[in-house]
């Protein structure tokens, strides 16, 4: 494959978003990790790739597949950046930090680093990566079946009547899949390393400190590389942030889910309901609830063919994967409706279009390997059956998916280290920014963060719905604080509410 070809497949799966798929350690890591010699300065060219801004360079940096291990094997990370418009004001490197796991954020200094205020984009150059495993860094692939690759096999769903024997079957397939052709990279995919691999940039770029925009999974990553080096942070911004829970870690992560459908799903039941809207579902915002429950019921019990879908049929769990991708941000309402409506009167949309088979195959490996090898999962199933069957009784819209099993409850390889603790130690630098409506980082969620970092951080609570709040989905107010702060350092006093 050529370097063009590995380019086009991350951006392609960073347009698409297909990184929202997935969602007792053994001795930490050894002090030789410490004396690795400094990396080499990074060799820039012009990338490859279409719809790059022309000012965006790409480089590649070599780093150990196991950081324990410095004279090992090494992997390749590939690297991006638009240089600081102003050399005079430049301050230093901002880092895009990808959501995900599975994200990557090479083509960001092309887009979303764009959407920086001017003064910001003269401060600092704007780094992009793709996280160790992700095309066109070195790949990492499970060659899991074509029918798993579904978000509706990732998202363990559970069966009509509450039964977890599927997906606990998928799981076991999944992660045999990994084990058995993910080589040995596989078992080197974490936060922690990815937090190192951030680190070596770092000082590859000749960098004494960097500065972050990290988002989703980004905030973890920002979280877990702000307290492992804490004093080679800058300016940290932390945007729609995960449950640190170092008991749980992904599992907190899923499990959250729950309260951010609770927390979303009237804001769209408002929409949909309204006078006027093409999309209208119902005559009342009360109304919405009670007929999505009933029609995904029918669902279960009669699918709707849908061909050149994953699966081939409109099913009770497809409409809730829908309806959970369509709470990211008000801009995709109109799609749920859509969807509501068609099947309502027995028909489907056009299938959705889908990213290519090898970006699915390298996302689902890249994130099974984060989530797996992060922390322990339960293996019971006996566990999983009772948590499931609570959720389903508290939460009919999500039905038990959030405290089920993903392929890490039958992951062969025991983590190699224990999660990460975020604490308070460190200097005063981190800012969240959190949308009050947020259905996969919720609010709960990263009130949990906020208390965590203690007094490192202040945090921005932005009276918006969706997910990414900075420059996304939140408001003027929220973006106005952010940008103070990346641009002068001035951060709030305290924690504010942006109204």
């Amino acid at each position: 494959m050529t370097q063009r070809e590995r380019t086009s497949r991350i951006r392609n799966a960073a347009v698409v978003g297909v990184s929202a798929t997935l969602l007792g350690a053994t001795a930490p890591m050894t002090a030789s990790a410490t004396s690795e010699s400094p990396p080499r300065a990074l060799t820039w060219s012009a990338c490859e790739g279409t719809g790059l801004d022309p000012r965006q360079e790409c480089a590649t940096l070599d780093v150990p597949m196991d950081h324990a291990r410095p004279g090992g094997p090494r992997i390749e990370v590939a690297v991006s950046r638009i240089p600081a418009e102003n050399p005079a004001s430049r301050r230093g490197v901002l880092f895009l930090i990808p959501g995900g796991p599975g994200g990557s954020s090479l083509g960001d200094p092309s887009g979303k680093g764009q959407k920086l205020p001017q003064d910001v984009r003269d401060r600092y150059d704007l780094i992009g990566f793709a996280p160790r495993g992700l095309a066109p860094s070195t790949p990492v692939d499970c060659g899991v079946g074509h029918a798993d690759l579904a978000t509706v096999r990732l998202r363990p769903w559970p069966a009509p009547d509450g039964s977890v024997d599927e997906n606990l079957a998928t799981a076991e397939r999944l992660s045999t899949a990994c084990a058995r052709n993910g080589g040995e990279l596989i078992r080197h995919i974490s936060t922690r390393d990815n937090a190192r691999d951030l680190d070596r940039l770092r000082a590859a770029l000749g960098e004494r400190k960097i500065s972050a925009w990290g988002v989703s999974y980004g905030t973890y990553v920002g979280a877990v590389y702000s307290q492992m080096f804490p004093h080679r942070t800058d300016r940290v911004v932390l945007d729609s942030n995960d449950d640190p829970d170092p008991a749980r870690v992904a599992r907190a992560w899923l499990a959250g889910h729950e309260q951010g459908v609770e927390d979303t799903f009237p804001h769209f039941a408002a929409w949909a309901s309204a006078p006027g809207n093409p999309d209208r579902v119902a005559a009342t915002a009360a109304e919405v609830r009670p007929l999505f429950l009933r029609l995904a019921a029918r669902l279960d019990r009669a699918p709707i063919p849908w061909p050149g879908a994953n699966p081939e049929e409109l099913n009770g769990n497809v409409l809730r994967q829908a309806m959970l991708d369509g709470l990211y941000r008000p801009s995709r309402y109109p799609a749920l409706a859509q969807l509501v409506r068609a099947a309502r009167q027995g028909t489907v949309p056009p299938a959705p279009a889908a990213p290519p088979e090898p970006v699915l195959q390298n996302v689902t490996a890249v994130g099974a390997g984060t989530l797996c090898n992060d922390v322990a999962w339960p293996t019971s199933p006996a566990l999983y059956r009772k948590d499931v069957a609570e959720s389903r009784a508290k939460f009919p819209l999500t039905a038990g998916m959030p405290r089920n099993a993903m392929p890490c409850a039958a992951w062969p390889h025991p983590p190699r280290e224990a999660p990460v603790r975020i604490t308070g130690r460190g200097p005063s630098n981190v800012l969240l920014v959190q949308n009050e409506r947020d259905v996969a980082t919720p609010l709960s969620g990263a009130l949990k963060l906020r208390q965590a970092f203690g007094g490192r951080a202040v945090m921005v609570t932005v009276n918006s719905t969706g997910h990414d709040a900075y420059l996304a989905n939140g408001n003027a107010c929220g973006d106005r604080t952010v940008s103070r702060f990346l641009a002068t350092g001035v951060r709030p006093a305290r924690d504010v509410y942006c109204r």
